[in-house]
């Protein structure tokens, strides 16, 4: 019997999808799924996962090992967080050293990470949902790189130093980076080395 080789695809998730094929939920109707983007071979699974309100660099494999080592902890996976407010120096440092959140009902302190802020606004695929204006008060870009993935971590560790996400992008999962993809765009490839 022939072993059928595995696939494997990088897709930039668009806001409000969730990064799912089948919706359990019980709001099954209403909610937006990744085979919407793209007719994906049978098997195919999301490595990790973004949020409904959340976008970026999702991989999807039909490999179980490549997504389980991924999702080890070991793989950076890099995000950029426009939050509310001109982010300080005191909270960047704060965020590089690790912050208090909620994970499961108990109180977890986050790994030390790298975090910086972005001088220049990403260019980044127009979001679905407009964010706001600048009426509301200024914004400012934050990279923030982990190795774990605790869930909305990014959004809990910005809240946590007093500048709440108000749009956030994973835009690296190891070596593998957004590169230009527009929202919805998948590509296939070759394999995921990250």
């Amino acid at each position: 019997m022939k072993k059928t080789a595995h696939e494997h695809f990088t897709l930039y998730k668009p806001y409000g999808y969730l990064s799912q094929f089948v919706n359990n939920g019980p709001k099954k109707n209403s909610k937006r799924l990744l085979g919407e983007l793209y007719d994906f071979p049978e098997g195919t699974m999301a490595v990790g996962r973004l949020d409904e309100d959340s976008e970026g660099l999702l991989l999807l494999t039909t490999n179980g090992k490549v997504s389980h080592e991924i999702c080890s902890g070991e793989i950076e996976k890099e995000y950029y967080a426009q939050v509310d407010g001109l982010i300080t120096e005191a909270a960047i440092n704060q965020l590089q050293q690790g912050v208090e959140i909620g994970y499961s009902g108990k109180k977890y302190q986050t790994k030390p990470c790298e975090a910086f802020r972005l001088i220049d606004v990403p260019n980044l695929p127009k979001r679905a949902k407009k964010i706001r204006d600048s009426r509301h008060g200024p914004t400012s870009w934050v990279s923030i790189t982990l190795t774990e993935g605790k869930f909305r971590q990014v959004k809990k560790m910005t809240a946590a130093v007093g500048f709440p996400t108000l749009r956030l992008v994973r835009v690296r999962v190891g070596d593998i980076k957004i590169n230009g993809m527009q929202a919805g765009e998948v590509l296939p490839v070759e394999t995921l080395g990250v």
